[in-house]
């Protein structure tokens, strides 16, 4: 009588092979980053994807002096980031308002009239960093000598 042991370690050890070859000839998947950067670049006009560095991708566009679009930090499922302008033309706005739409999958109206409250907040009374909460949102604006930045975040358990 013939024992069955080798031919049950050849079939396991051709599973093994099969099941290996078939993850590494899947294709690699875009994290939630590259998509919404992607989409963006697709849905605005002018709107540029430059490159992307650990875990932010960095875009241009006419209208900003630096956009940004950052994956699971700390404290946030995904982030958005614009700088312009000192004082934010309503182009500014209405194009971070158009951006964060996108990122975040709310309305347009609501996501132009959060950063358009956070950066026109900015000022003499309440100073040059603004903190403040708009439909599950963190927003947060600052603004130096010549230049006006928001950032807009979403919470990991929101």
């Amino acid at each position: 009588m013939t024992s069955r042991r080798p031919f049950r370690r050849s079939a396991l050890l051709a599973a093994a092979l099969a099941l290996s070859a078939a993850f590494a000839a899947s294709p690699a998947h875009a994290d939630r980053c590259d998509d919404s950067a992607k989409e963006l670049a697709n849905n605005i006009d002018k709107l540029k994807v430059n490159f992307k560095a650990g875990n932010f991708v960095y875009m241009t566009h006419p209208l900003a002096r630096e956009l940004s679009v950052g994956c699971k930090g700390d404290k946030y499922s995904i982030e958005l980031y614009a700088k312009g302008a000192r004082k934010p033309s309503p182009e500014f706005i209405s194009l971070v308002g158009a951006m964060a739409a996108i990122v975040f999958t709310i309305t347009k109206d609501d996501s132009t009239t959060g950063a358009s409250r956070c950066l026109k907040r900015m000022g003499l009374l309440r100073g040059d960093k603004v903190v403040m909460r708009y439909r599950r949102l963190s927003l947060e604006c600052t603004r130096t000598k010549t230049e006006a930045a928001i950032s807009i975040t979403r919470g990991k358990d929101e």
